[in-house]
């Protein structure tokens, strides 16, 4: 999920025309990126949680595998609940706090934060008791 939500910040921040001066995607650290001029903060900032829910949702769709579709609908219900927590913390390091100060409507948030989370939780308890049967019931 973290790898993921972070290459769809790096790929935004080069499609926005920004300039990559400093990323970390090593395993067991916390993976950031920093885009120095960031011309389109906002594309940057979209891509994560974008490119973090779709291309394992992409991946699902393709191989149609139960761990597969385990993965993504984890993906989307994590990604909805950081941007959902980041706006509740209002840490200025946190995404949200960033999608807000460069103007993202609040309202486009909350469609955000809705569609993964709802989807999210009912397809990753639909894949956890596929997967790992009815003591998860």
């Amino acid at each position: 999920m973290l790898f993921t939500h972070e290459m769809g910040h790096i790929l935004g921040g080069w499609f926005g025309g920004g300039e990559l001066q400093e990323c970390d995607l090593w395993p067991w650290h916390l993976p950031y990126s920093i885009f120095e001029p960031d011309p389109q903060p906002l594309l940057t900032l979209w891509s994560g949680p974008i490119v973090g829910v779709l291309f394992p949702l992409t991946l699902a769709i393709v191989f149609r595998r139960s761990w597969v579709w385990f993965l993504a609908s984890f993906c989307s219900l994590a990604n909805g609940l950081y941007l959902a927590t980041g706006w509740w913390v209002g840490d200025r390091y946190l995404d949200t706090t960033g999608l807000l100060e460069h103007g993202a409507s609040r309202i486009s948030l909350a469609v955000y934060c809705s569609l993964t989370i709802g989807w999210g939780y009912v397809c990753f308890r639909r894949t956890c008791l596929t997967i790992f049967g009815e003591p998860f019931q």
